[in-house]
């Protein structure tokens, strides 16, 4: 049993979550107190469970693959084995957990004595008030400003939820002790993307169980189209398809039905079916602080409904990206320093990118939005295939679309998907961030020849004003 709370310690200021949320105390904060609160790994989920674990394995996935297909390009090779463990070992043993463990250290010693370090779930007691502890010894304490970082968590249906089987997410299955022969994976979003990839190309059966009759249904038409005829080469595909009910098998295995009558049975079951914010789980209502329907309500500066409270990344953003989650920290981080030259969340041309087989990337509206929004648009889809690296990769399947405003020359979205897609859209970002006009973005700039980037010169120059 815990101990009761002791008398209430005061901060100048408070953290709740170490994703981004470490990244504000600094020099400027130096005089101030501070309180991290952090009842996980220090990292949050994008070093610990997400983007960066998730990639390390992307990238054993891509080589795999490419060896796979290599016959193409007149090699014969194969891929004899592969050592799950040892990739597991590679990924977190040796570079994840070692940083998260010292990023709490850092906190947590002597370079930062002004930090005092929680680790203890953080719940508000009133506007300024958290309950929250340290090793079991529960702690009030109290800020002049609070910033809320607590990021988000796997969201799970409920017929899974309920149903006592094991399943999986990502914040777990990436440290299976042994690669599963079969995989079912409930949904059809950039999570469900990627670790199919992963998990087929390593040498796993994965079956996709989608709700949608698309998947990345948030994608352009084009895209979206692409990847399901890509996906349903390699993996097997239901669409328009729930989960009913989830039993554990004898053998350790589950049984999935589905409304479409079928059973499938599989080693494992991965649950990608979206994100939840983690504001829901601090006694929020206590506090004052208003919701956005799942999400933590803020205005334009980040800033709560309760005075001196702030929140950022997943629990209150619209983009549940780590880019995003840093851009708004940065800006929090100044107007907390700054309080009176705020800065807005930088929420402009936010790009994202699936880090599954090939990449696909985004920037701007899709071309469904730009009509909607009533713009006059010109449309060019450009193939890998038309340009001389395109040709050097054999490659048949990637292109790049650019959409853009006959009236202004501008760029208002780009979509990619093929080999290096997430490399490849940052200069569009870079178009579209600093405003050039398409026609002089193509033309008054060298593109190496006969390098991969010739396919984008080629897409700008391929727009008709």
């Amino acid at each position: 049993m815990s101990e009761q709370p002791a008398s209430i310690k005061h901060y100048d200021l408070i953290i709740i979550g170490t994703g981004s949320g470490n990244s504000i105390p600094g020099p400027e904060f130096d005089d101030k107190s501070i309180a991290i609160v952090e009842k996980g790994a220090f990292g949050g989920t994008c070093l610990n469970v997400g983007c960066i674990p998730t990639k390390m394995y992307v990238y054993a996935a891509d080589i795999a693959q490419e060896i796979q297909e290599s016959a193409r390009l007149g090699i014969d090779a194969t891929v004899n084995s592969v050592d799950w463990p040892s990739i597991v070992s590679r990924v977190f043993d040796k570079r994840i957990d070692l940083i998260a463990q010292g990023g709490e250290a850092y906190r947590r010693g002597p370079e930062t004595p002004n930090i005092d370090v929680y680790d203890m779930h953080a719940s508000f007691v009133d506007s300024k008030t958290i309950s929250t502890g340290i090793a079991g010894q529960e702690q009030l304490i109290s800020g002049t400003d609070i910033v809320i970082a607590t990021g988000s968590r796997p969201y799970i249906p409920e017929a899974i939820a309920e149903s006592g089987a094991r399943y999986y997410t990502n914040e777990d299955i990436m440290r299976l002790a042994q690669q599963p022969e079969s995989l079912v994976i409930v949904g059809g979003g950039f999570i469900a993307l990627e670790f199919a990839h992963v998990f087929e190309a390593l040498g796993t059966k994965v079956t996709i169980l989608n709700r949608s009759d698309v998947l990345l249904r948030e994608a352009d038409a084009d895209i979206s189209a692409k990847i399901l005829e890509l996906s349903k080469k390699r993996f097997d595909v239901r669409l328009s398809t729930a989960v009913t009910a989830v039993h554990n098998k004898a053998d350790g295995g589950v049984k999935i039905s589905t409304d479409t009558g079928d059973d499938i049975e599989a080693d494992i079951l991965l649950v990608a079916t979206g994100r939840t914010p983690n504001g829901n789980q601090m006694n929020l209502d206590a506090a004052g602080i208003e919701m956005n329907g799942r999400s933590i309500k803020v205005d334009e500066f980040g800033r709560t409904s309760v005075e001196g409270v702030w929140a950022l990344g997943d629990v209150s953003s619209p983009y549940k990206l780590k880019h995003v989650a840093n851009a708004e920290m940065r800006a929090i981080k100044h107007n907390l320093a700054n309080p009176n030259d705020l800065q807005k969340m930088p929420h402009d041309f936010v790009p994202s990118a699936v880090f599954t087989n090939p990449q696909i990337s985004q920037v701007g509206m899709t071309e469904q939005e730009a009509r909607e929004a009533g713009l006059d648009i010109t449309v060019k889809i450009q193939n890998y295939s038309d340009v001389a690296y395109g040709w050097a990769m054999e490659d048949k399947d990637g292109f790049v679309k650019l959409i853009a405003d006959k009236d202004t020359g501008k760029l208002v979205g780009a979509h990619i998907i093929g080999a290096q897609a997430s490399t490849l859209i940052q200069q569009l970002i870079t178009v579209m961030a600093f405003g050039i006009d398409a026609r002089e973005a193509a033309t008054k700039q060298y593109w190496i020849h006969p390098a991969l980037p010739e396919v984008i010169e080629n897409a700008l120059l391929g727009l008709e004003f």
